[in-house]
């Protein structure tokens, strides 16, 4: 599930936004963000080889933190960048699944077909565990074999020389590269899905570790073969103008209308089980941080688990942005909140849990200072070009900290005065 989730985005969203910043250097950001992930997932496996459970993410953080703002913070702004993953994949999926009739920049289309993937993945994923199992093993294996396809089968085409590779590499655009690194980083990121199933993984102890690091191996080769591909197949400022469809357009000038309309059905496959997955996979997150009282909860009349009613939650914010935002600024708002929050779980891990779980220093170390060092130059490029995503991160990311610290302290109050009662009953 976790390669579902990071192949349904990582490909056919994010492979013309990194193209867009990074120029015909655009497959090494790639090689970057894996490196990057696999020092930041160093944390993650040490953490689950540990202390195996379905909390996952929430559970590293409030062992690192304690139960207060600081892990309920970080905890929900996982979540929150995996529901922004759900509406980037939706409006990957819309733009891909238009694209045949020439309707890809049509607003209202874009957002309506989004939203359309979203209201049917909530039925899948209401119908059970199974069901999304199953569907997601399919539509994984099905979608592997189909991009590796098409990506060997658009480089045997095109050879190495041509498209964006033919063009000069400018090595003053090295912090424009750094910065697309954050997408990339964007990319891999659902090996933390992987993290959040430990307490469903026969031999936890052992195989979540595997698991992740299989994923990430998995993802790199998929993701250079492809790049390689749309690289040899169109020019930077053809990539750039296709962006939120490259891979279609890289397949049409390499093999034919039949590879063009073969990518877009493997986009669409890709797309749905990638938002299949996210929804489960935050639904199930959200639900243990209110069984852990670290997020409120309403019912709002509805019936049901906990989890049925998260599941609402999920797919009507996934929805509202799919609707708001369009791709660029849902990935950067994902990847703001995501390079947050792992840096937080380092610095957690490190400070308090190193010894505990036999962590070695320099790793967390080097993982942190990656991941600082991407954020900064992917702020700064986004100042430049978009300063009003860089406010809405902050803004974001402060109400978060904000709601955080509200809730609680209300609830610790409500807690004090409950233990209070009786002994002024038993007076």
């Amino acid at each position: 599930m976790g390669t579902g989730v990071m192949i349904g985005a990582g490909i056919f969203a994010l492979t013309g936004q990194i193209a867009e910043l990074a120029g015909p250097l655009f497959p090494l950001s790639f090689i970057v963000g894996a490196l990057v992930t696999s020092l930041a997932a160093y944390s993650y496996i040490k953490m689950s080889n540990r202390w195996p459970s379905s909390g996952g993410i929430a559970m590293i953080l409030q062992k690192a933190y304690g139960p207060g703002v600081v892990a309920a913070s970080a905890s929900l702004l996982m979540a929150l960048s995996m529901v922004i993953n759900e509406s980037l994949v939706a409006r990957t999926f819309a733009t891909y699944a238009l694209r045949p009739f020439g309707l890809e920049s049509s607003g209202i289309l874009v957002s309506v077909a989004a939203l359309a993937l979203i209201v049917f993945a909530y039925f899948v994923n209401a119908a059970g565990n199974k069901s999304v199992s199953g569907f997601s093993l399919i539509m994984s294996a099905i979608k592997i074999g189909g991009i590796a396809l098409f990506a060997i089968a658009a480089i045997w085409a095109t050879g190495f020389s041509g498209g964006a590779f033919a063009e000069p590499v400018a090595l003053s655009g090295l912090d424009a590269l750094l910065a697309s690194v954050a997408f990339s980083i964007l990319a891999f990121k659902g090996f933390t899905t992987i993290t959040n199933s430990g307490g469903e993984i026969i031999d936890p102890h052992r195989n979540v570790g595997r698991t992740i690091i299989i994923s990430i191996a998995v993802c790199v080769v998929v993701y250079l073969l492809v790049a390689v591909a749309v690289g040899a197949s169109l020019s930077t400022s053809e990539i750039a103008e296709a962006r939120d469809y490259s891979l279609a357009a890289a397949a049409r000038p390499a093999l034919g209308e039949l590879g063009f309309y073969f990518t877009v059905a493997i986009a669409i496959a890709a797309t749905t089980s990638g938002v299949i997955a996210s929804v489960f996979a935050v639904s199930r997150m959200l639900t243990m941080l209110t069984e852990m009282k670290m997020i409120p909860h309403s019912h709002f009349g509805m019936s049901g688990p906990i989890r049925s009613h998260m599941l609402v939650y999920t797919v009507v914010i996934a929805g509202t942005l799919a609707v708001l935002f369009d791709l660029s600024r849902i990935a950067s708002l994902g990847a703001f909140f995501y390079l947050v929050m792992d840096m937080l779980v380092h610095w957690g891990v490190l400070r308090g849990l190193r010894e505990e779980i036999g962590a070695r220093a320099w790793v967390l170390w080097s993982a942190l200072v990656a991941d600082s060092v991407v954020l900064t130059a992917f702020a700064f490029a986004k100042l430049k070009t978009d300063p009003a995503v860089v406010a809405y991160a902050v803004a974001g990311i402060a109400a978060v900290f904000i709601a955080e610290w509200f809730y609680l302290s209300r609830r610790s109050q409500a807690m004090d005065s409950a233990s209070e009662r009786p002994a002024e009953e038993r007076r």
